[in-house]
């Protein structure tokens, strides 16, 4: 590998290349409209882009391409070369201010949700100038954001760009109350995990199933699978680190800070992990991850599965989003400090977070659902569909205090005795992680935990800052006009602890008795996609996301049926799938195994009726039992496939997949899970889920 300091970044038109490249005026200029969020210049444009065009034709790029996030959830690209003609038959290299700036990929196919009609399919692709410029495959990819002819979002990235301006703006009107006047910006960092699977390639372009959706539809479990935990954190395989290395290197190449890397807790599973940075940038190389995770592992014949529960059975994948709040002199919101109980800046943000995951546990649900997530959420890798706050005893206590109106008495750090005299003390932390939450206070910020493998990070981003931002727009109202800025400020830390102290747990969330407590305490449990959507277009959320000019209410209308649609297309083709390889690869299978079977009972009779044949017919008449029930299951999905089309609206299309369809699907499966054990190796046509989760060494 080479020099890493040296490489980091080299592929990134990053603040680095622009000083260097750019006239000092036209750096400080582009400098102020990234700090004040102005609008770029033209004369400024043109000039940044002939230095970004030079630097990426050294670098050899042939091509640019405005690089955007559709609504389908990955990223969208459109490739134009620098090459225009000139009078003698030759070609220069050119690229202005207004490509740059401004691109009109029509991209009419992409989902609209009914905001674009065909014949007002023009889109356009602004650049977003706070996320850089980068090469990638001998192209110049320039991040923007994608809206309509009508300026309605079309992506992930203009509301999640709306989402910072909200939360910049409220946090920066309680830090003037708190005498801040320095703070010119706000910022939300994040630093994303991403867990996925590698699996060997040419075993996967034998199941159709993850070709087509992802996952698999059925497989019976191995003999063995996680019981042992001995894949967690064990020793990398050596083509699983040679895979890593050059993951590593290319994203280092892209200014991607990844720092982590081990094997997760299912086999085949794994985990990298970026250091923190802002939300924006964050959410653009997490993209950049899940994309050359997938196009580096082919190169090592290799497939990197990104679905939330690719295997039933084992742990599935998700990504903890690491959300805190900065402001651009360096101070961490959600810094407690050595003395939380003293810090009021601190308690007033925490109540504001508190406030703002109970008031809006809707919201976050609807954040990360879709149908890959529902099968993930619940099970024992992931927390449940009921959100909560684990704040940890510290917290919690002085909490409790400040409710109650008791003194807290700080308790001392606790050094670890670990028992061993050779090995170091060190202070044991005031809080734990909580891996049952899916909501957590570790240290200076909060995990988010319910985010799937596959989804952009963009969509809980934009959830967490405006809901945040509009808890701080209630306490800044108040703090604003009190006559008693210290009795005001108490008051409001005390209100918000008493009323939203309801979704706050530090114990198990996986247990029975918090299913049950939850319930008592009034707290959401929106198990499915289908369930928690529709609360997406209820009153309170529309105004909520109008208010902080997040969505217009057409946008959110349009992202509530793309979800839907979503959702029943995603169940609509699994459904597809397992019927193909039902009947074109399992039924022709079964019935090779029964007519084997039939020949060695003939053939042992024909010997001698004394022969037994017992193995054999027992086989047999097991294999046609179970081959009945697979027919019948069979016709049941397909008749309710075809009942689907005869619902009355989306939400109830929806609805039926999810209660019909999909459990017919569950049905089926198992079924061929018992068959699976029953037929000869040599007779089933698909690699199992011992081939599939041992395939890589």
């Amino acid at each position: 590998m080479q020099d890493i300091p040296n490489i980091f970044g080299n592929m990134v038109f990053n603040d680095k290349v622009m000083k260097q490249r750019l006239p000092k005026e036209v750096y400080k200029a582009l400098k102020r409209t990234i700090a004040e969020q102005k609008h770029l210049n033209l004369d400024v444009a043109n000039i940044v882009a002939t230095a970004m065009k030079e630097w990426a034709i050294e670098k050899g790029a042939t091509h640019f391409t405005h690089w955007f996030q559709p609504l389908t959830g990955v990223t969208a690209e459109k490739h134009d070369s620098f090459i225009s003609p000139v009078d003698d038959g030759n070609v220069i290299m050119e690229f202005s201010g207004k490509e740059l700036v401004r691109g009109e990929p029509d991209a009419s196919s992409f989902p609209s949700g009914g905001i674009r009609s065909t014949f007002e399919a023009r889109g356009y692709t602004a650049w977003d100038p706070t996320s850089y410029a980068f090469i990638k495959d001998n192209t110049l990819c320039i991040p923007t954001a994608f809206c309509s002819y009508s300026g309605e979002a079309l992506d992930k990235k203009t509301p999640l760009l709306r989402s910072l301006q909200a939360i910049d703006k409220e946090s920066k009107r309680i830090l003037k109350i708190f005498g801040h006047d320095n703070v010119k910006r706000v910022i939300t960092t994040v630093g994303p995990e991403q867990e996925f699977f590698l699996i060997d390639k040419e075993l996967y372009q034998k199941r159709p199933d993850l070709i087509y959706c992802g996952r698999t539809l059925f497989g019976a479990r191995p003999p063995k699978g996680q019981e042992l935990e001995d894949h967690y954190f064990a020793s990398i395989k050596p083509r699983v680190s040679a895979f890593m290395k050059e993951l590593d290197e290319e994203l280092w190449k892209l200014g991607v800070l990844a720092k982590t890397k081990h094997n997760e807790v299912a086999p085949a599973q794994h985990e990298l992990a970026p250091i923190f940075t802002t939300v924006n940038i964050a959410a653009d190389h997490n993209q950049l991850i899940m994309e050359l995770m997938k196009t580096i592992a082919n190169k090592h014949d290799l497939v990197c599965l990104l679905h939330e529960k690719p295997f039933a059975g084992v742990n599935g994948s998700g990504k903890h989003n690491n959300w805190s709040i900065s402001t651009d002199t360096g101070i961490n919101l959600l810094e407690p400090g050595e003395t939380p109980y003293e810090n009021a800046q601190f308690l007033l943000f925490l109540s504001a977070v508190i406030k703002a995951v109970d008031e809006y546990q809707d919201l976050l649900r609807i954040s990360i659902a879709n149908a890959g997530n529902d099968h993930r959420l619940g099970a024992n890798e992931a927390p449940p569909a009921i959100i909560s706050v684990f704040l940890g005893d510290e917290l919690t206590a002085i909490i409790e205090s400040i409710e109650n109106d008791t003194g807290y008495n700080q308790k001392e750090k606790t050094q670890m005795e670990i028992g061993a005299t050779v090995l170091p003390h060190f202070p044991k932390d005031t809080t734990d992680r909580n891996r049952t939450s899916p909501f957590a206070f570790t240290g200076n910020k909060f995990e988010f935990r319910m985010l799937g493998s596959s989804s952009s990070i963009s969509d809980a981003n934009v959830v967490l800052n405006t809901i945040v931002a509009e808890a701080l727009s209630q306490f800044a109202d108040r703090l604003e006009s009190a006559g008693d800025f210290k009795a005001e400020l108490t008051a409001i830390i005390k209100e918000s602890i008493k009323k939203h102290k309801r979704i706050i747990f530090n114990g198990n969330n996986y247990s029975e008795e918090w299913v049950k407590e939850s319930e008592k305490r009034g707290l959401l449990n929106l198990k499915s996609t289908v369930e928690a959507v529709p609360y997406f277009i209820s009153e309170k959320n529309i105004n909520l996301f109008s208010k902080h000019n997040i969505f217009s209410e057409a946008e959110i209308h349009s992202r509530y049926h793309i979800m839907l649609e979503e959702y029943i297309k995603v169940i609509h083709i699994e459904a597809l799938t397992i019927l193909d390889m039902t009947k074109r690869g399992i039924i022709p299978s079964i019935v090779d195994y029964l007519k084997d079977l039939t020949e060695v009972v003939k053939n042992k009779k024909a010997i001698s009726s004394a022969i037994n044949s017992q193995l054999e017919e027992s086989l047999i008449n097991v294999v046609s039992d179970l081959s009945a029930c697979l027919y019948k299951n069979i016709e049941k999905l397909d008749n309710s496939i075809l009942e689907a089309k005869n619902q009355d609206s989306l939400l109830n299309t929806a609805k039926y997949y999810r209660e019909v369809v999909f459990i017919n699907m569950q049905e089926l499966r198992s079924v061929i899970d018992n068959l699976e054990t029953k037929i000869g190796k040599k007779y089933w046509p698909f690699p199992t889920y011992g081939e599939l989760l041992y395939s890589v060494y």
